[in-house]
């Protein structure tokens, strides 16, 4: 298979081997290489109450989706990340989020990432590195999909009643 372009995800919020979870991710980045965004915060999803580290990298691979998966997840279980709880506290959390092969879908990976367009601790760090990313099905970057996410908007029309 020839080179693909990956952009994985990153974030942690539980401090491990490596320090703060804003070193988790920080190593993490390191090992994986290619071309990092900046390492930001962000609030918890879910009932997790711990500020995330989050971050995005875009990595060249001759890998083909479900092998890079494999080598994210060993790379998380070296990190000493455990299953648990969905939303909880972890060392450290890969995911894969666009892949310049376009659309896979497998009963283990889904690509794109189902849920990254609602997530601007996703879509902020993506677009810094890849802005012009068009999303397979849709026509929009990934800057376009930040920009919509995260624009301000008009409080609803409160109805009165006569």
């Amino acid at each position: 298979m020839p080179a693909s372009i990956f952009l994985v995800a990153l974030g942690s919020n539980r401090c491990g081997r490596h320090g703060r979870p804003r070193d988790e991710v920080v190593a993490a980045l390191r090992l994986l290489g290619g071309r990092a965004a900046p390492v930001v915060a962000s609030a918890p999803l879910g009932p997790s109450t711990r500020t995330f580290a989050n971050s995005a990298v875009l990595i060249e691979s001759d890998e083909a989706p479900p092998e890079l998966l494999a080598r994210l997840k060993a790379i998380e279980r070296g990190f000493g990340r455990r299953r648990g709880r969905r939303w909880g506290a972890r060392v450290i959390d890969l995911d894969i989020i666009l892949w310049s092969g376009g659309a896979w879908q497998s009963p283990t990976l889904t690509i794109p990432h189902p849920a990254f367009r609602a997530r601007a601790f996703v879509l902020a760090p993506a677009a810094t590195i890849a802005p012009e990313w068009r999303v397979p099905g849709s026509a929009m970057t990934l800057r376009q999909l930040h920009a919509r996410l995260t624009r301000a908007r008009a409080a609803p029309n409160r109805l009165r009643c006569a």
